[in-house]
């Protein structure tokens, strides 16, 4: 496959930065995308040129760390992750746009590369249980209905990766802060400090300057793990039943 690469460059946070279209020829389809950055990067640096700087780790769908925006679609065309994108996505003579996350909240670091910090801390604002639950029981000690122990798992598929925020016209995050609360507020473990989980990590979320809800369901469509819509609402009902609770202390 032959390709034009119309990547984002941008030196540092600062830097205005622009699109600077690079052609690659004899990719193979069989290639992920990141290994035809890859193949881009090896033709740069022999060249002399600065390579283009973006975010990988485990290349195995997990970790989160692949994100790209293509042809403006957070991950490229498929609902996946970037590293499991094939380039059999795409066609001979193609060109591709690659951008970073666009959101006030994750600022461009270098290139492709963002600061997704915000996620850290919305998490470290309230994303644990610190209460003592005593020692780890046997695995059916604790009786967990199916329905809610699967509910709770799906939620914590969550990988952090920020395609809600990129795919939402608002840069919402509430997709991925209602996932992180709602895996820990429907297991026993997550009960005690619920009310303050919501509070904490919501407070956090606007702080760091994400837009609201459109309602639109695009992040839920885009996201790789395919967290559902309903987490909004739980987080919604625990944030509004925290705050009835503070207002009657």
């Amino acid at each position: 496959m032959n390709l034009t690469l119309k990547v984002w460059r941008q030196k540092n946070g600062s830097d205005k930065g622009g699109f600077v279209n690079y052609n690659i020829a004899d990719i193979s389809e069989d290639m992920s995308f990141l290994e035809m950055l890859d193949v881009l990067n090896e033709e740069l640096s022999e060249k002399g040129e600065d390579p283009v700087h973006f975010d990988h780790d485990c290349r195995e769908g997990i970790c989160g760390m692949c994100s790209l925006h293509i042809n403006g679609k957070p991950h490229g065309p498929q609902q996946t992750t970037t590293c499991q994108l094939h380039m059999r996505s795409f066609k001979d003579g193609d060109t591709i746009t690659i951008e970073p996350w666009r959101a006030a909240a994750f600022p461009v670091v270098k290139d492709l590369v963002v600061d997704r910090g915000a996620f850290d801390r919305i998490i470290q604002a309230g994303g644990y249980v610190s209460v003592n639950t005593g020692g780890v029981p046997d695995a059916n000690e604790i009786p967990i209905p199916k329905k809610i122990a699967d509910e709770a798992f799906d939620a914590a598929t969550c990988i952090g990766c920020g395609a809600c925020v990129a795919a939402c016209k608002n840069a919402s995050a509430m997709l991925f802060t209602s996932a992180k609360i709602s895996q820990l507020a429907m297991l026993p473990q997550g009960k005690v400090e619920r009310k303050e989980r919501a509070e904490k990590m919501i407070a956090q979320m606007d702080e760091e300057g994400f837009g609201a809800c459109t309602n639109t369901g695009a992040c839920s469509i885009e996201c790789p793990k395919g967290i559902s819509l309903t987490n909004i609402a739980r987080m919604n009902r625990e944030y509004f039943s925290a705050i009835v609770s503070s207002e009657n202390v």
